[in-house]
């Protein structure tokens, strides 16, 4: 059965299942949650445990002789099955559904992999595993969700800071959530057991905060141009390609424009918006922008995506991270402001 990543250690505490599926791109979150499956499981005398890792050349069939073999001992083990790119391919997917129709006894299967998506969620591996157990899907922290998750952290290790000092934190180690578990580690060392001010705060922890291309598009079609600053000033500083912020704007852009007229030809939303790929949670933030961006701004921003191009080609003169800037500004519908943020 699916349940969510909170719910994981209560689970646990009811009693062992046979297999945990659990699925995410966030790496702290991900290992944390794997660890509480193999401490429960220890405890319950699960004292042997054999990894196996998905990638290069592995073989499925290792993955099925560690099924089929007893320890040398005889004690109840774990195979611990690490999937990164969340891919199995159609011999991994008979062997994973083959291991649910005949679960060996004393044997605990936990299979950690990347993201997966809605169509690999309903697919036979996966939906064969939570039939037999618990899956759960874990999703990167944010807004109060990343509040919540740093002052239980904070707490956990005596430290208490205000509102101020916890919104100074949040937004230093955004996107990084390993980065603000050693924030708070490093607070601890530093200070002990302490209520700390906004001073020791803005002078120790360091800002980490990680974004990718996903993130400024949202920021932009949230109409939040600081934030669009420096999430773009963060993907310069971390070396990724323009290129690719280029092609996640213009994509954008593309996308609302055949949205715009499919929606004014008088196609059913909910199939337009499933054919681009805008889920539930960022429904309303597209159709907000719709009604903001007429069909003249979105083509104006494909221009200047052309413009973008040349300039990343060296074929046209001028900074193409500023050209990203003005694409970013544009899509968020603040035209006006360009001219001062350029200056």
């Amino acid at each position: 059965m699916w349940i969510k990543a909170e719910q994981l250690k209560a689970s646990l505490n009811k009693g062992l299942k046979p297999i945990y599926f659990l699925s995410g791109d966030e790496p702290l979150q991900l290992g944390e949650a794997a660890d509480l499956v193999r401490q429960a499981a220890r405890k319950q005398g699960y004292l042997s445990r054999e990894v196996l890792t998905v990638e290069g050349q592995f073989s499925w069939l290792e993955f099925s002789m560690a099924a089929n073999s007893l320890s040398i001992f005889a004690e109840k083990k774990i195979i611990d099955l690490r999937i990164p790119n969340a891919k199995v391919g159609a011999e991994g997917s008979k062997a994973l559904v083959q291991y649910c129709q005949d679960i060996p006894a004393d044997t605990l299967l936990l299979i950690t992999v990347g993201k997966i998506d809605k169509s690999a969620k309903k697919s036979k591996w996966v939906t064969n595993l939570e039939s037999q157990g618990i899956a759960l899907q874990i999703w990167p922290l944010e807004g109060a969700a990343l509040l919540a998750w740093l002052q239980q952290r904070l707490m956990n290790r005596g430290l208490r800071v205000d509102k101020q000092g916890l919104a100074l934190i949040a937004a230093r180690v955004e996107g990084n959530l390993l980065a603000a578990a050693q924030e708070v580690e490093k607070l601890y060392s530093l200070y002990g057991e302490c209520e700390l001010s906004f001073t020791q705060l803005n002078d120790v922890v360091m800002d980490c905060s990680r974004y990718d291309v996903f993130n400024l598009v949202d920021a932009a079609l949230s109409g939040r141009v600081p934030r669009v600053m420096k999430i773009l000033t963060g993907l310069e500083a971390e070396g990724i390609a323009a290129p690719i912020v280029l092609w996640g704007l213009a994509r954008e852009a593309r996308n609302l424009i055949h949205i715009k007229r499919a929606l004014a030809a008088g196609e059913n939303s909910r199939t337009v918006f499933m054919k681009y790929q805008v889920w539930d949670k960022r429904q309303k933030l597209v159709e907000h922008v719709l009604k903001k961006l007429s069909n003249h701004d979105l083509m104006a921003i494909l221009v200047m995506a052309a413009k973008t191009d040349r300039q990343i080609k060296g074929l046209e003169k001028g900074s193409s991270w500023q050209s990203l800037l003005e694409m970013s500004v544009a899509l968020a519908g603040k035209n006006k402001l360009i001219p001062a943020l350029l200056r």
